[in-house]
């Protein structure tokens, strides 16, 4: 079985692959506490609208494997969070202190969806 880790930082994509669910989940972590580690955003000034660092996804890790859409999104200011889905992104909560990590971890292994 092949997952598929997809990491993009700004104009840059870069296609990764973990043969296991724990290779996978290793592997968006450490690529998305690299993307967190990055520069931060600056505020975005429109006419219309501002955007303040933590409203702009500076980066994102995708994992893709059978029946999983899941990944961590890494905001402006540097705080990451997780979520699921493929056309509609849905925020994965985090519970009793957990990391963003944690908290995919979490999720995955309590989804129906994959085998252990």
């Amino acid at each position: 079985m092949s997952w598929r880790v997809t990491v993009r930082d700004g104009p840059r994509v870069r296609k990764l692959r973990a043969g296991s669910l724990d290779e996978a989940l290793d592997l968006v972590e450490r690529e998305a506490r690299a993307l967190a580690a990055g520069p931060g955003r600056r505020t975005v000034d429109l006419r219309a609208r501002t955007f303040a660092p933590q409203q702009q996804v500076a980066g994102r890790v995708e994992l893709r494997g059978p029946g999983v859409a899941a990944g961590i999104d890494v905001r402006g200011d540097g705080a990451a969070e997780a979520w699921t889905g493929r056309v509609r992104r849905r925020v994965i909560e985090q519970e009793g202190g957990e990391s963003p990590y944690d908290a995919l971890r979490r999720f995955l292994a309590q989804s129906t969806s994959v085998d252990p």
